[in-house]
């Protein structure tokens, strides 16, 4: 079959396309911006000549002109959990609606839909939306829908994984508002993905709308206490009554490396019971065991542990505050610039030097004044940025788009020896970071580090000034140390 993906570069995308293609599938994946998009790590060369890449914008209905017309099926995996009020519900439909309408040209027999459960009454804004845009991709006349409703995903990199696994490592004692006593049905990442593949040109699914939910119906106060048992901790939760949705927001984002709209966005939805409704349960169509919670976050860990971590919620757009466009940095600008220069020449093999850039942040840190950096990071935190919690997806592996703390992948290339951030902390301006290696005349190498800042107004310009003092402790160790670093 041909499949259009939509949400290529999402969490749930990333993964699901090594699946499709591993099955036979031909997949055309459409993305805003086809520079940051990569195959997963996970797919094999055998399987990259069957994956298509096209760009278009859902809100742009002239972006689909040049998108295929021979699929057989689609897969909408379209949301964002950082979008609030009234403009995001609208836009939601919108791009939904653009979608029918290209699926009205198109040979597709099927449409399938991930949304959240939605059997609770009084509904936040976006269990709504989703539920809104099940009505509007129902409208589409040939392409059947298929609605696969899932409670909380459970898996290495998930948004409601990490973030769980966030409160319950660093806080031994817990003042928590009363949404975690909710009740919601644990999926397991690799159950979900059974589902999409399952539905897949089945007759059976064609025009139904299902719930899919783990064996265990938990509170998020009972898994907090789960992920606590599984990992050996000792953790006391009091739940009290007086935290509003505004606080509760600040807690989770303070507390985990959420954004601040995530959290808003989370603490909305987490107000609702997501349990699956025995009259809609997949199971009646589709028999399947799904794994249990517990079991579901053994292998969240052990990819943790392996290094196996496919895609992370923080890969998407929603997981900060950088522009959509974001790639158009890609060249450093020359006017207008403050810039930060460092090299040093080396003697030691350059794949050494090289894994110790791309080993950069996260765990290992930032080569100098880690202390430093946290501050930072705190900083951000408090003024509403990502600060640095996010990490990185890989201890060891980087590629375009990916998360790093408070920076966004722009290139990481290893053969061309380059790799480039570029900042999506709160800043009066907008920031890069180099690291090159090049070859000298006498047959040596170079590192060439360089942070370039382009201020906003006066207080972009005062923003510098007052950084520059650490510039030189910061940027002249940093080299330093990524040229010194050995392996323990």
């Amino acid at each position: 079959m041909k499949i259009l993906l939509t949400g290529a570069t999402g969490y749930i995308g990333q993964r699901l396309l090594p699946v499709l293609a591993a099955a036979g599938h031909e997949v055309v994946c459409l993305v805003r911006d086809a520079r940051r998009f990569a195959l997963p790590d996970t797919m094999s060369e055998s399987l990259r000549p069957q994956v298509q890449v096209v760009q278009a914008d859902l809100l742009r209905p002239d972006s689909l002109a040049g998108l295929p017309l021979d699929i057989d099926a689609a897969y909408y995996l379209v949301h964002s959990m950082s979008g609030h009020g009234e403009d995001f519900f609208q836009l939601e439909q919108t791009s939904a609606r653009h979608f029918a309408h290209y699926l009205d040209r198109t040979a597709a027999r099927q449409v399938i839909y991930l949304s959240g459960i939605t059997n609770d009454h009084d509904l936040s804004v976006h269990l709504r939306s989703r539920q809104a845009v099940e009505d509007v991709l129902g409208e589409a006349r040939a392409a059947r829908l298929t609605v696969l409703r899932a409670s909380i995903i459970i898996g290495s990199g998930s948004a409601s994984f990490e973030i769980i696994r966030d409160i319950v490592e660093k806080l031994p004692v817990m003042i928590t508002p009363r949404w975690l006593n909710s009740r919601c049905q644990p999926l397991g990442i690799r159950d979900v993905m059974f589902y999409l593949t399952a539905v897949l040109n089945n007759p059976d699914c064609f025009g139904q709308r299902f719930d899919l939910g783990g064996p265990d119906i938990l509170t998020y106060k009972e898994m907090l206490l789960g992920l606590a048992a599984q990992r050996g901790y000792r953790r006391w939760i009091l739940t009290v009554p007086v935290l509003t949705p505004r606080l509760s927001s600040w807690w989770l984002y303070l507390v985990t490396s959420t954004s601040f709209s995530l959290a808003q966005s989370l603490v909305e939805s987490l107000k609702n019971d997501t349990v699956v409704d025995p009259a809609r349960s997949i199971a009646r169509v589709v028999p399947h065991a799904c794994m249990s919670y517990r079991e579901a976050l053994a292998l969240a860990f052990q990819r943790i542990e392996q290094n196996e971590v496919v895609s992370s919620w923080s890969d998407a757009m929603s997981s900060g505050t950088l522009r959509q466009n974001y790639m158009d940095a890609i060249q450093i600008p020359k006017n207008g610039m403050f810039f930060d220069r460092q090299r040093r020449t080396f003697t030691r093999p350059v794949a050494e030097v090289l894994d110790n850039i791309w080993r950069i942040g996260g765990e290992r840190g930032w080569y100098k004044t880690d202390w430093l950096w946290r501050i930072r990071g705190l900083m951000d935190k408090l003024v509403g940025g990502v600060g640095l919690r996010r990490g990185r997806r890989s201890p060891n592996h980087l590629r375009a788009g990916d998360p790093l703390d408070f920076w966004r992948v722009l290139v990481a290339d290893r053969t061309a020896r380059r790799l480039l951030l570029y900042a999506e902390m709160k800043l009066p301006g907008e920031a890069w970071l180099q690291f090159r290696i090049v070859d000298n005349p006498d047959g040596t190498h170079a590192l060439e580090q360089l942070a370039a800042y382009r201020p906003q107004g006066l207080a972009g310009r005062l923003y510098w000034y007052s950084v520059l003092p650490f510039h030189g402790i910061i940027f002249k160790g940093m080299i330093k140390n990524l040229l010194d670093y050995e392996k323990e």
